[in-house]
């Protein structure tokens, strides 16, 4: 379902997160603006594929 180095995010909202490991429906990861990549452990049916809607970065 998800590998690591996948971007995700909460299906409630939240910061983007990259996935450092995988082990059953655990996944645990690190919001992407923390330089010191705190490890967070979430289960894998609370958070999605990260996306991102629109044009960023357009003027």
């Amino acid at each position: 379902m998800f590998n690591v180095d996948d971007f995700v995010q909460s299906k409630t909202g939240g910061p983007k997160m990259q996935v450092l490991r995988v082990e059953d429906d655990m996944l645990w990861c690190a919001r992407v603006d923390d330089h010191i990549k705190r490890e967070i452990e979430v289960r894998a049916d609370t958070v999605n594929l990260y996306h991102e809607d629109g044009d960023f970065g357009v003027c």
